[in-house]
């Protein structure tokens, strides 16, 4: 029977109620089955906790293929691929252990450290390291140092270019040579007396062989001590020819 647009209002308005109705009464027999057996989302839960789980048997075929909607072998977004892993990591990278007792250290506790008892940063210590070991006849592998940094130094967590690992370098010298003067004028200048000097090249050289040893120099008693004696040698040496030169400056 039609009930189209010239059926009388009287049809059109029964069909429509009775087209509401059907609705209605099609609604509420699809709530009955979903609060009947669940849901819809929760017979679904209930399905794959039986079966173990459709998202379970994804993951499973994910882990056997690498991808749980394909086969293909390509590695899970985000999960490294260890195969690929080793093949990009050269040899010397992953056999480097100079930093092994900074394993778990954080870049802000270094840096904070070093900042309280040298000029020196945190990158720029283990960029000078770094610079030390990879050395070769021809120069520094300051390319592999960039690639590889976070491999190389536990508190390091983003790769660098060459040009930013020779800067690093760059300001490590520049601020040791700096560090140098300051500490020869006042060794030369008689503020510090000699006392005063031997504690300033005491806190110094502990400072030092702390650095040398989370490296992982292995320092012996005798190793040290012999240190402290070139050390200690050395600024007497200093002393006494500073006073020489203020000597000389009086007499003129």
């Amino acid at each position: 029977m039609s009930h189209g647009p010239d059926a009388p209002e009287s049809e059109r308005t029964a069909s429509s109620d009775s087209s509401a109705d059907d609705d209605e009464s099609r609604r509420a027999t699809e709530n009955d089955v979903e609060e009947g057996a669940g849901g819809v989302g929760e017979k679904t839960d209930d399905v794959d906790d039986g079966a173990g789980g459709v998202a379970e048997r994804a993951d499973d075929a994910a882990g056997a293929t690498g991808d749980g909607d394909s086969n293909d072998d390509g590695p899970m977004p985000d999960v490294p691929d260890p195969e690929s892993e080793e093949s990009d990591v050269p040899e010397d990278v992953q056999k480097y252990a100079r930093f092994t007792k900074m394993d778990g250290a954080q870049y802000d506790r270094v840096n904070e450290f070093l900042r309280d008892r040298t000029y020196i940063t945190a990158r720029e210590w283990a960029i000078a390291r770094l610079c030390s070991d990879f050395r070769t006849e021809t120069g520094v592998e300051m390319t592999k140092i960039g690639e590889n940094l976070p491999e190389l130094v536990p508190f390091m967590t983003d790769t660098y270019t060459p040009q930013a690992v020779n800067q690093a370098r760059s300001s490590f010298e520049d601020k040791v040579r700096t560090a140098g003067a300051t500490f020869l004028y006042g060794a030369m200048c008689d503020f510090f007396t000699a006392e005063e000097l031997d504690d300033v090249m005491y806190e110094s050289t502990e400072v030092a062989k702390f650095l040398l040893e989370v490296e992982g120099v292995d320092l012996s008693v005798e190793d040290e001590l012999e240190a402290e004696e070139r050390i200690s040698s050395v600024m007497r040496e200093v002393r006494e020819a500073s006073e020489e030169l203020r000597e000389q400056a009086d007499e003129e």
